[in-house]
């Protein structure tokens, strides 16, 4: 069996007085064996609500999901949870249990599993063993929570948004954290709004905006799209008669793309070295001044504005 994760035409609706709210909108999606896999979109894209039900969390309005080559909602049940880890978006942990208590409760849930030793040194926090949860950080409190997720030995590990809210160090230690889960062998779904943390961690990534899986393939694939590898980002000195519009640069040599965003230009090309050149020289010809340019690879952020002609953070 090559996927653990299938679901099809996934559906579900919320009521809410006379307004019904579709989270999830007929969202189609495979997850293969082994691979780190992210869901990537703003907030309120579905992405947790697609992993709630995915977790046997929820149950769907309509659609078919199957894990591990099991269904919810029968006698696999029990062995799927088995199979299972996840961190939650929010994961609530007692305050005045220590970080070993805390690991020994989680692999009393589980038939088969590593000690809870093991589990600490996975995420590298075995000096942090007697200390009180409510004593830890907020990186070490998630990277405990990935621990309480990885200490059942789990096939496939959900981990919904995992960095929110962490300080950069604490997110590159957890994102050290999930490399060695990857290879080790592990499924990972992964759910975030970084995308710097998708195009670092993920071997494939869907992007889903309203209910929807718009795009997927490896982050290199879907910033293939976009037909260029660099963006020019700009922007103007004041004095021109008008807005100018980004249709202006289309004729810059090797643009595939052109957009304006509150000021700014950006140019998607494949040779920057070409059309700098040429935007200077049609920047002269507008008799427009330069303020400013920078020039960077095109990313997942570039990828889902094109796609959706909003950024990954807008609500």
């Amino acid at each position: 069996m090559s996927s653990a994760v299938i679901c099809k035409q996934l559906f579900k609706r919320y009521e809410s007085g006379k307004k019904a709210v579709d989270a999830v909108n007929g969202l189609d999606l495979e997850v293969r064996r082994g691979e780190c896999f992210g869901l990537l979109g703003p907030n309120g894209a579905g992405k947790t609500t697609t992993v709630e039900i995915l977790e046997g969390l929820i149950a769907p309005t309509s659609g078919e999901v199957e894990i591990l080559g099991m269904r919810w909602g029968g006698r696999n049940d029990h062995a799927l949870r088995q199979k299972l880890g996840i961190t939650l978006q929010e994961t609530r942990l007692r305050d005045k249990l220590s970080v070993l208590e805390t690991l020994q409760m989680f692999r009393s849930f589980y038939d088969d599993g590593m000690t809870p030793e093991e589990a600490m040194a996975l995420v590298a926090l075995e000096e942090k063993a007697n200390s009180w949860i409510v004593k830890l950080s907020g990186g070490q409190k998630q990277r405990v929570a990935v621990a309480c997720a990885l200490v059942g030995r789990p096939e496939l590990v959900f981990l919904d948004e995992p960095t929110t809210g962490l300080d950069p160090q604490a997110r590159r230690q957890l994102w050290e954290v999930v490399a060695g889960i990857k290879d080790a062998g592990n499924t990972i779904l992964l759910t975030t709004h970084y995308m710097d943390e998708a195009e670092k961690l993920c071997d494939r990534v869907a992007i889903v905006d309203h209910g929807k899986v718009i795009s997927v393939g490896s982050p290199r694939e879907l910033i293939a799209q976009l037909g260029g590898e660099h963006v020019l980002e700009f922007s103007l000195e004041d004095g021109a008669s008008g807005p100018v519009a980004a249709s202006t640069f289309d004729r810059v040599d090797g643009v595939t793309q052109a957009a304006e965003e509150r000021g700014t230009y950006m140019l998607t090309v494949s040779e920057p070295h070409v059309s700098i050149p040429s935007c200077l020289q049609v920047l002269k010809e507008e008799q427009l001044r330069l303020k400013s340019l920078t020039t960077r690879h095109v990313n997942l952020e570039d990828v889902f504005v094109s796609l959706t002609g909003r950024h990954l953070r807008d609500e």
